[in-house]
């Protein structure tokens, strides 16, 4: 478990400004007709253009510059000539490594009209975020995270996916501690301000049992139901949880006190 300074802080933030930017670019761009290798061209293209480096082309011989997952693909969705049709949903996993550090963040989002399900299902992988974040609090246990993950996606019917963890984040892609999204609360690690982690709901409509295809990356579900995928890198500072991820439109991090987080109870 790595606790960061003040320094190594503010460069993990101007990482994740570069993820946030260019996932906001690629949101516009998301629409029927789209390739996802056209996606993966323009993000790499573009991080280099911001000044940074794709984090995970190469990362483990993975071969894009971000993943690209669609329907009942989870994670690690290969960008292909894939043409994104009406009514899918498509996960898109994104990071960046900037001044030595590393940004990762993830969002799912609709292709134009889909059903009123994948709407659910996306709007619950946030809303889960935001329970777990609503967590990180010094002095919690990181299994409070997890549990309070767990809670969110199950009221609403659905899995959380439980072979993918969220993870620490900073000077490497995937530092200890592993988050996972379901556990009891009360154990695990105190969370200490410096910590950074990729906090990040993978959920299923359906069951939570995975399987890896063919091409040794991409996990999809087992039964075939539609995952969705929302995933921000945050600190724990003296203040409280920040988001070092959020829209470029927002004007960058903010503190995020129980009263503002949307989903916070209470």
């Amino acid at each position: 478990m790595i606790i960061y300074s003040g320094d190594e802080i503010e460069a993990a933030r101007r990482s994740n400004r570069v993820v946030a930017r260019v996932l906001d670019e690629l949101g516009a761009m998301i629409k029927p007709g789209v390739r996802t290798r056209d996606l993966d061209a323009y993000a790499e293209a573009r991080t280099r253009e911001l000044g940074a480096v794709p984090a995970f082309k190469g990362y483990r011989g993975y071969p894009a510059t971000l993943c690209a997952s669609v329907n009942e693909q989870i994670i690690h969705g290969i960008p292909s000539d894939r043409a994104l049709r009406e009514g899918d949903i498509v996960g898109i996993d994104f990071g960046v490594v900037l001044d030595g550090f590393y940004g990762d963040a993830a969002r799912t989002y609709a292709v134009g009209e889909t059903t009123p399900l994948a709407r659910r299902l996306i709007a619950t992988a946030e809303r889960a975020f935001f329970k777990g974040l609503d967590e990180i609090k010094e002095g919690r246990r990181l299994s409070d995270v997890s549990h309070a993950i767990q809670v969110a996606v199950e009221a609403e019917g659905f899995s959380a996916i439980r072979q993918f963890v969220g993870h620490g984040v900073g000077r490497s892609l995937h530092e200890d501690p592993q988050i996972p999204n379901f556990g009891e609360p009360g154990r695990g690690p105190r969370l200490r301000p410096g910590m950074i982690l990729a906090v990040e709901p993978m959920i299923a409509a359906g069951g939570w049992e995975v399987e890896i295809l063919d091409d040794g990356w991409t996990a999809v579900t087992a039964d075939r139901s539609l995952s969705a995928h929302f995933e921000h890198s945050v600190v724990l500072t003296a203040e409280g949880a920040e988001i070092l991820s959020l829209t470029a439109s927002t004007g960058g991090p903010e503190i995020w006190a129980a009263k503002e987080n949307p989903y916070a109870q209470g």
